[in-house]
């Protein structure tokens, strides 16, 4: 066991990933050791950063608090913390069954376990972090919560309502990133295009990210996680008169039949979800657009299902995932609808969907051979430097990969043609 020392595990999203960098600075500041997802636990103080978005999720980050309450039985750790959206959710329960744990904290009062463990909270450097990603990019949160109250997330449950950062606090923590080396900000939020609504009665992010983006050093701002109802229009022409700006947005439309839509609570219709891609498309020239699709919601039909298909043919997203539902306790349709489509039904939708999603993504890559694009050199991996264009985030979408028969800076931008093609990575040379 190595005194004076932390382990910190994240799981989950990169929300709970800023949330670890931060209390990780703060434990550096009282003189600690801090290691993040150390491949061997054996840190007098282990604190486990837990997900509870879906049973999944739910059931790994359990697993790894088992884990770890283990080795404190065996005397391998002293302490053992538990924070987060699990931590939040399910406080009592937990609480009963693994006494191990000398502390559960939620999403929000994290730093109550610096006074636990008897060191100071540092209120002045409560924007700086221990960056665990590659140094030259970093995810910067601008808000918590979420107020759209679709029937299958229990996000709200745990988190509460939407609650903006000021713009001065999330410009301050921008220019400490770039400060320390950061050169592409992957903005995130359970919802971006929510941003300032509960503070200026107006959408703000337009403003927010025009003003991130004058920050000399920013080369790359990326916009994760936004929702198509009430989207705010006007920040399309940032988009696409800002070259620092990537023209790239993540955006969850969940499903296309309007008797779904209706069921999920999610605002919009088929028809306006179409008017929104076109009108995106059409304002942001080149744009890559990557959602987030649902099969086997409570009474999702047959015809429901092939008009889902027939969506994502007509769409030919450039990066999309999906999953199958699963029912979470305490949601609107836990409580109100029957889970009526079996496992077997929901895996063969979701393997049917994602196999077109393949054949178009690989024809989208495709269609990049010949071309040149501006490229960020992430790592070196064995006989190839690995890279990403601006349509490409880090760990979820395709990477480009370079031989490494010339020498390359990891973190670098370099201009790079493509030469071939597969169905998930490009293959190019530096030019």
């Amino acid at each position: 066991m190595r005194r004076d020392s932390v382990d910190i595990i994240t799981l989950g999203c990169s929300k709970n990933l800023v949330d670890s960098e931060k209390l990780m600075a703060q434990f550096r500041a009282n003189g600690l050791r801090v290691r993040h997802d150390p491949e061997q636990v054996n840190a007098e103080t282990v604190v486990i950063n837990t997900c509870g978005f879906i049973a999944d999720a739910q059931e790994e980050s359990i697993n790894m608090i088992l884990e770890c309450a283990e080795l404190k039985k065996a005397g391998k750790i002293s302490k053992l913390y538990v924070m987060g959206c699990l931590s939040q959710k399910f406080h009592k329960e937990l609480t009963a069954e693994i006494p191990e744990v000398d502390g559960w904290y939620g999403k929000f009062d994290w730093d109550g376990i610096l006074r636990e463990t008897g060191r100071k909270w540092h209120g002045e450097i409560c924007n700086e972090r221990c960056i665990t990603t590659p140094s030259h990019y970093a995810y910067l949160k601008i808000a918590e919560g979420c107020n759209r109250g679709c029937a299958y997330c229990a996000i709200p449950l745990m988190t509460g309502k939407y609650r903006s950062r000021s713009q001065d606090d999330i410009l301050d923590e921008a220019r400490k990133l770039v400060a320390n080396g950061v050169k592409e900000i992957q903005l995130i939020a359970q919802d971006l295009t929510y941003y300032g609504t509960d503070i200026a009665h107006k959408p703000m992010l337009a403003e927010l990210v025009q003003r991130i983006s004058d920050i000399p050093g920013v080369e790359w701002l990326r916009l994760h996680y936004g929702y198509p109802n009430n989207f705010p229009f006007d920040l399309l022409p940032v988009m696409r008169e800002r070259d620092n700006v990537c023209k790239y947005m993540d955006i969850a439309l969940q499903h296309i039949s309007d008797p779904v839509l209706k069921r999920m609570h999610r605002n919009i219709t088929a028809a306006e979800t179409r008017e929104f891609l076109s009108r995106i498309r059409e304002e942001v020239p080149g744009i890559h657009l990557r959602t987030t699709l649902m099969v086997g919601f409570p009474g999702e039909t047959d015809d429901d299902y092939s008009q889902l298909l027939d969506f994502v043919r007509e769409q030919r997203f450039e990066r999309m995932g999906a999953f199958a539902y699963c029912e979470v306790d305490g949601t609107y349709s836990a409580l109100h609808y029957k889970d009526d489509i079996t496992d077997e039904i929901k895996q063969l939708r979701l393997s049917r969907l994602m196999s077109i999603q393949q054949d178009i993504s690989a024809s989208i890559s495709q269609s990049k051979v010949g071309g040149i694009y501006k490229t960020v050199i992430d790592r070196l991996e064995g006989d190839y430097y690995v890279g990403r264009t601006e349509f490409d985030s880090p760990e979820v979408d395709p990477e480009v990969l370079i031989h490494a028969d010339d020498e390359l800076r990891v973190g670098n931008f370099y201009h790079v043609k493509v030469t071939e093609a597969d169905a998930f990575d490009l293959y190019g040379k530096v030019m």
